[in-house]
């Protein structure tokens, strides 16, 4: 049974086949990372897509409309999809980290405090950094200090 999952990036990520677990399976092992290998370089693609329809869309689309509200128009158009794009290209560099993590052996394991991330969590937010615990505190820190 497929599951679709929309981490950050909402209908980006296409569906994929959710984790299961063999009975006394060893956390983060190789089959596991091939599957958040898997999961990060079709993420990473579909974004690479999305950044070159853009570009293509900019390019095909590009007019110099007499009429200043048109060209208001397009210029806003053309400024939110720059703006998402921007997000996206940020997001292309957290995803390429994360590879480098996994490579390294280092993903699945909280930053702060060192314990599994865990499989469901790491499947709705493959970039996670933190356990839900830590990134539960972090969030109540950043609202007391108002950021």
């Amino acid at each position: 049974m497929s599951a679709q999952n929309k981490p950050e990036n909402g209908n980006l990520l296409k569906t994929f086949e959710p984790y299961k677990e063999k009975k006394g399976e060893e956390y983060m092992s190789d089959r596991q990372v091939e599957h958040f290998a898997q999961i990060l370089n079709d993420w990473k693609s579909q974004l690479m897509v999305e950044v070159d329809r853009t570009v293509n869309h900019m390019q095909d689309e590009a007019a110099n409309f007499p009429d200043p509200a048109d060209r208001a128009s397009q210029e806003e158009e053309f400024s939110l999809e720059l703006r998402t794009r921007d997000r996206e290209r940020k997001l292309i560099k957290k995803i390429e980290k994360t590879l480098g993590r996994l490579e390294e052996g280092d993903y699945g394991f909280c930053d702060g405090c060192g314990v599994e991330i865990g499989i469901r969590r790491l499947e709705a937010r493959p970039t996670a950094t933190l356990c839900i615990d830590c990134k539960t505190l972090a969030e109540i820190k950043e609202k007391q200090l108002g950021h």
